[in-house]
């Protein structure tokens, strides 16, 4: 490195946060507040189980980063799949969904946080990402296309905010393997045994 220059480094960077938080906070704050902590309780558990690292939280929203693309889009898809899980266990306008994006490039390292476009993308994909979905560079799936059952849809070149040129995007669709939805139907199948509540 440079003497006098920042560090950089290639990493692989998930964006998380709540769709129509202010809108939920206005109708009940100490639901939704009760509601993110036991969400936020998952997101943490995964994104450590696949070897990822918290590196900024503010309000509802989570980035973290990753060694590898394919762990990152697997924790996206189970986050997804455990909080969909979550939401149907609870009142209706309690239910809070994330939206998911994730990208990789060159980021600038301050201590413990990252900056730099490629966290910058990477929130811009989730803003565009559907609630309770993910959506992806297109340098993520290149990495991860041969490597997963999942399918992702092409969205083509996204004009993001903030970000000179367009940016490749895919969403997630389906899995070659089982539905969704089947997932979901044995995850509420284990969490009934076990007697999740929030």
């Amino acid at each position: 490195m440079v003497e006098g220059s920042q560090q950089r480094r290639i990493a692989v960077i998930l964006a998380a946060d709540v769709f129509g938080y202010s809108r939920l906070m206005a109708k009940d704050e100490d639901a939704t507040l009760r509601t993110l902590k036991a969400h936020r309780s998952v997101i943490d558990r995964l994104i450590t189980r696949h070897e990822g690292r918290i590196f900024n939280t503010a309000g509802d929203s989570v980035l973290a980063e990753f060694d590898s693309a394919v762990e990152a889009v697997r924790c996206a898809i189970t986050i997804q799949d455990e909080l969909r899980v979550r939401n149907a266990q609870i009142a209706e306008e309690r239910r809070m969904e994330f939206r998911i994006g994730i990208n990789v490039g060159d980021v600038l390292v301050d201590r413990e946080n990252l900056y730099g476009d490629g966290v910058n993308i990477a929130a811009r994909l989730e803003a565009i990402a559907a609630p309770g979905n993910i959506c992806i560079s297109g340098s993520v799936f290149s990495l991860v296309k041969n490597k997963l059952s999942h399918h992702f849809e092409d969205m083509g070149p996204q004009l993001v905010k903030n970000i000179p040129e367009p940016v490749p995007a895919y969403r997630l669709t389906s899995s070659t393997s089982e539905t969704r939805a089947a997932r979901v139907d044995k995850l509420l199948l284990a969490g009934g045994a076990a007697g999740i509540i929030l």
